[in-house]
């Protein structure tokens, strides 16, 4: 039986690995196949990760992705030791929320460089000569907050919006190289800013009227992820697609 979704010799890097959506896009990767590269700060649980991956040949990085000016030299020695690339997800990211009053220029700029500029310069870097192989695709983990963002997350969804934007002309440059660009808006997931929403106070009753078909679970969406990996997708560039459980309906 054929599986458009097989990712078997794949080699996928992701960042973000070492919880929430990005451990779940690792997890979810490897049972169809791949070799994972993660990147992540924290040593212990990307160890966590790894321990939880299927298959063989897998590495990680522990790297700060705010440090953009070396994403760079980290790609090339990724690829040099792992092989090039055939996607790459971006799932790193923080979730803070500051109301207008607080909301001062350092504050945008934290929320710009893990979400974005990291981004942009993992896309130049790994898009680099022999750094990707043909056909490859690149997916950067966006919101529902950066179509229609509630109170309090301004930064938060200037900065996905950015991702969204990008791909647009990203994917026509590249797509010389048959490589794909593209992002993922989702809705509620069910991982740590979740957890934090409700520890906070946050209405989950409203939420759940809102995202009428449920919070997302977290292998679900690393499911989404895969597809969007995949030779399935392999027509979708230049697209922010929609995984919100109705939050957007």
């Amino acid at each position: 039986m054929i599986n458009p979704m097989d990712l078997s010799g794949k080699h996928i890097l992701i960042t973000g690995g070492s919880a929430g959506i990005g451990r779940s896009a690792a997890v979810q990767t490897s049972k169809l196949g791949a070799k994972i590269s993660l990147i992540a700060r924290s040593e212990d649980k990307l160890k966590e990760t790894i321990g939880l991956l299927e298959g063989d040949g897998h590495s990680f990085y522990i790297y700060d992705l705010n440090d953009t000016e070396g994403i760079q030299d980290l790609v090339k020695e990724i690829v040099l030791k792992d092989g090039p690339l055939d996607g790459l997800v971006h799932a790193a990211g923080i979730g803070l929320n500051r109301p207008v009053k607080l909301t001062k220029p350092d504050f945008l700029m934290d929320n710009l460089k893990i979400h974005f500029l990291a981004f942009s310069e993992l896309i130049r870097a790994a898009s680099a000569r022999k750094n990707s192989n043909e056909g490859a695709s690149y997916l950067g983990i966006s919101s529902v907050a950066s179509i229609h963002g509630n109170k309090t997350q301004g930064a938060y969804s200037a900065a996905k919006s950015a991702m969204n934007a990008v791909v647009h002309p990203y994917a026509k440059e590249l797509a010389a190289k048959n490589i794909r660009v593209n992002t993922i808006a989702f809705g509620m997931v069910e991982t740590d800013m979740y957890k934090g929403f409700l520890e906070s106070g946050g209405n989950n009753e409203e939420l759940l009227r809102e995202q009428y078909l449920g919070v997302i679970p977290v292998d679900y969406a690393g499911n989404a992820i895969c597809y969007m990996l995949s030779d399935a997708a392999k027509f979708i560039t230049g697209s922010t697609f929609i995984y919100d459980g109705g939050a957007l309906s």
